[in-house]
């Protein structure tokens, strides 16, 4: 069902200040920076900056999947609980995230535009 890591999202409450960190950390300015979300691509990857999720929450890794309507359900019918719906977050690319048992948050991405770094 998993193809591969594709996204880990961090809380970001000072946006400003966690963009600044890993633009030092990186040695590279973010290919998306916009107030509701910062993104930067590392070795093919995306590493992103959330301004509104909960610090408490910890990071957020998303799975690429190839059909993210099957895979949602497949999650859920093997114990996992929804946490979000599947969600269009523009340009073709869909998010969902789950909790799987035991408590750790899961999230997966269905990316028609990802290419695998070779």
């Amino acid at each position: 069902m998993f193809l591969g890591l594709r996204t880990t999202i961090y809380p970001a409450p000072n946006l400003a200040e966690s963009k600044a960190f890993f633009t030092r950390v990186l040695g590279t300015e973010p290919y998306f920076d916009e107030p509701y979300y910062v993104g930067f691509s590392v070795g093919g990857f995306e590493l992103g900056l959330d301004p509104n999720a909960a610090p408490s929450a910890g990071a957020v890794t998303y799975w690429g999947v190839a059909e993210i309507e099957s895979a949602h359900e497949r999650l859920l019918a093997d114990g996992s609980t929804a946490r979000s719906g599947i969600d269009d977050v523009g340009e073709g690319i869909r998010v969902a995230t789950v909790t799987v048992p035991g408590g750790a948050l899961l999230g997966i991405v269905e990316n028609p535009h990802f290419k695998q770094p070779s």
